[in-house]
């Protein structure tokens, strides 16, 4: 790292109480006034007509067409706290249009994945002052069809928010992390983004940090939206937003580099003499995973213009066929879990390193393996303004 990067560096190390009783000044009495504007706005519900899909979308475009649109989604679900305070905080800044596209469902590790040769199904869900959709898929799913043009009528947003995530993203992690894989998704669509993960501590943490970290992350966020408005947000890259396990007594923003830390993982037998009820219900699992492989490769004629021609929301039409299995064949189950191991690299430019010493690491990743030199100095004076002004 050159000496002027290192001089970049040391600003990011900053007082963020500072920064957040600036930002409180001026706001305080704009957040009151957005407050019922958006209980008026609030657009969602669990309706059966069939227009609730369209109705809702263009409830939300028509609030305030001079405001960016934000979109929000998350690795653990729609109901997860941790989305569900950030997605509040937005909307009573009343700044944006917050849509959001979430799994229905807790999709944390799925690392990139996505769902092909299969149909999901997409829900409105009310979250007031928000647009929003629960999807029975993954992370890169709800992203990809978001920015597809298929859901929402809008072209893209000025910004993808993928968090808060209960749970470090550090290191190796980022592979298998469904937060970061939501935001990386979007940088391959063309949009900025920034994902955002909370490092929970089981004997540690509780429900009130999320708002913290909610706070803390905010200034960055409006910093990124003002940025990508004036066309000097970072390109080529995302940012990973890691906040410590105590949000509200953190050391400052630190820019720091993407480290190998990882869990390591541990695989455990499951007994299914000891747990008959658990094996025979991963035994059905199986078999119904067989099943519906089978059946999306060799699905019919018949049943393809059943699902083409049907109008019911939301109900998807599945064929039935039997799968031939042998029931003498020894099944065995397991489960594997990730424990936390000491690291020994004492560099403290490593995001896990700076997380574990209390400061929010912020880390710039590209689609590259390896982000280029370019790009981490880009984003890192991109950081440091954004700090130093805030100061």
């Amino acid at each position: 790292m050159t000496t002027s990067s290192v001089k970049k560096n040391m600003r990011l190390v900053n007082n963020l109480q500072e920064v957040l009783l600036s930002r409180k000044g001026g706001n305080n009495s704009s957040n009151d006034n957005n407050d019922e504007q958006q209980k008026d706005d609030s657009v969602g519900g669990d309706s059966t007509d069939p227009s609730t899909s369209t109705c809702n979308e263009k409830a939300a475009d028509e609030n305030d067409s001079s405001k960016p649109v934000v979109l929000v989604t998350n690795g653990e679900g729609i109901d997860s706290l941790g989305l569900v305070y950030f997605v509040q905080a937005l909307v009573r800044l009343g700044l944006y249009n917050v849509h959001v596209c979430a799994p229905q469902l807790d999709k944390s590790v799925s690392g990139h994945s996505v769902t092909v040769r299969e149909t999901i199904t997409v829900t409105p869900a009310e979250i007031d002052g928000a647009t929003a959709y629960e999807v029975s898929g993954t992370p890169v799913d709800c992203v990809s069809l978001a920015l597809s043009g298929a859901l929402f009528s809008w072209s893209r947003p000025l910004l993808v928010i993928s968090g808060i995530n209960r749970g470090s993203s550090c290191g190796h992690h980022m592979f298998y992390s469904g937060v970061v894989a939501g935001a990386r998704e979007a940088l391959i669509c063309g949009v900025p983004s920034l994902s955002i993960s909370l490092n929970w501590k089981r004997e540690e943490s509780q429900e009130s940090d999320f708002k913290d970290a909610v706070d803390v992350c905010l200034p960055l966020i409006n910093a990124a939206i003002r940025d990508i408005e004036k066309g000097v947000f970072p390109k080529s890259c995302f940012l990973s937003v890691e906040i410590p396990t105590s949000p509200s007594a953190n050391k400052g923003f630190k820019l720091t580099k993407q480290s190998v830390w990882r869990s390591a993982s541990s695989w455990q037998a499951v007994s299914a003499n000891r747990h008959p009820s658990a094996a025979h219900f991963m035994s059905n699992q199986q078999s119904l995973g067989i099943q519906l492989a089978q059946l999306s490769r060799d699905a019919s004629a018949a049943g393809a213009a059943r699902r083409s021609t049907t109008q019911r929301k939301n109900v998807e039409i599945e064929s039935v066929g039997a799968v031939k299995s042998d029931t003498n064949k020894v099944k065995k189950f397991f489960r594997m879990e990730f424990v936390d191991k000491e690291q020994e690299d004492t560099n403290d430019d490593l995001d896990f390193r700076a997380l574990d010493n209390g400061f929010i690491a912020v880390t710039p990743l590209s689609l590259a393996p390896q982000i280029e030199t370019d790009i981490q100095t880009a984003a890192s004076d991109w950081i440091s303004s954004v700090l130093h002004e805030e100061q």
